[in-house]
């Protein structure tokens, strides 16, 4: 996880690329350019933004590169913001504990 990954998905065109590629797997630069309605050298340069962020693979077919999704690059994203909702979770929860103390003082104080 790294701030080219980032940069690579801030392009809405990419995470449209991605989308792609998650609902129907491999797909040939050709095929993308044309579902989303791209130039092909569009389309070729946001997957060379992708490929290099480590969030898509290429393979040579002949004279085709076919491009599938990195699964592991999205299960370390995952891991990544899991890391954060967790520490997220236990400062509700410390927070929550507080504001049952600070109410049960109160009770006691009435």
């Amino acid at each position: 996880m790294n701030a080219a990954t980032f940069s690579a998905l801030a392009e809405p065109n990419r995470v449209n690329i991605l989308e792609l590629l998650r609902d129907f797997g491999e797909l040939t630069v050709g095929e993308i350019a044309q579902r989303l309605g791209l130039r092909m050298p569009q389309s070729s340069k946001h997957l060379h933004v992708l490929a290099n962020a480590g969030l898509v693979n290429v393979k040579a077919d002949a004279n085709r590169r076919i491009y599938s999704i990195r699964q592991e690059s999205f299960e370390e994203m995952d891991q990544w913001f899991e890391s954060f909702i967790r520490e997220k979770e236990e400062q509700f929860n410390r927070f929550e504990e507080l504001l049952i103390k600070k109410q049960a003082t109160e009770k006691r104080n009435e």
